[in-house]
């Protein structure tokens, strides 16, 4: 593998936003769910204790973003299948009427673009330091 400082500088920022993201979702939530904060909606439970719970599961990702590329761009990809998978049940809740507030249906799609985002960076510097062209990679 093919480390320059300029792969070090794009690892470590992408870790960062993870480790950032991952440290509001905790603060965030936690704040919620002992009752220090109000979104001024109702609260689907389920979905705050695993936002909560995924929020450490950042944290995690975001560790090992900074000291494993693979591993890090192994778990950010799986906090994206777990993300699509929550949201889309909640947007089935949703759509039959159940109670998902509209403002939790943007922010677990704003959780799902951030990771899917934090993944493709991983996933292009993980090619850049295997020195593998995108083309031999796909097929």
């Amino acid at each position: 593998m093919t480390r320059t400082p300029a792969t070090r500088i794009m690892q470590r920022a992408v870790a960062t936003v993870a480790l950032l993201f991952g440290l509001m979702t905790v603060i965030a939530g936690g704040r919620i769910a002992v009752g220090l904060a109000d979104p001024g909606y109702v609260v689907f439970r389920p979905l705050l204790l695993y936002n909560t719970a995924m929020g450490f599961a950042y944290l995690a990702a975001g560790v090992l973003l900074w000291r494993n590329l693979r591993q890090g761009r192994v778990a950010a990809g799986v906090i994206v299948v777990l993300n699509v998978m929550v949201l889309a049940g909640i947007i089935a809740i949703f759509a039959g009427g159940g109670a998902v507030a509209p403002d939790s249906l943007r922010a677990m799609s704003l959780r799902t673009v951030v990771w899917l985002a934090l993944f493709a960076a991983a996933t292009y510097l993980h090619r850049l330091r295997s020195n593998r062209p995108a083309a031999a990679l796909e097929g």
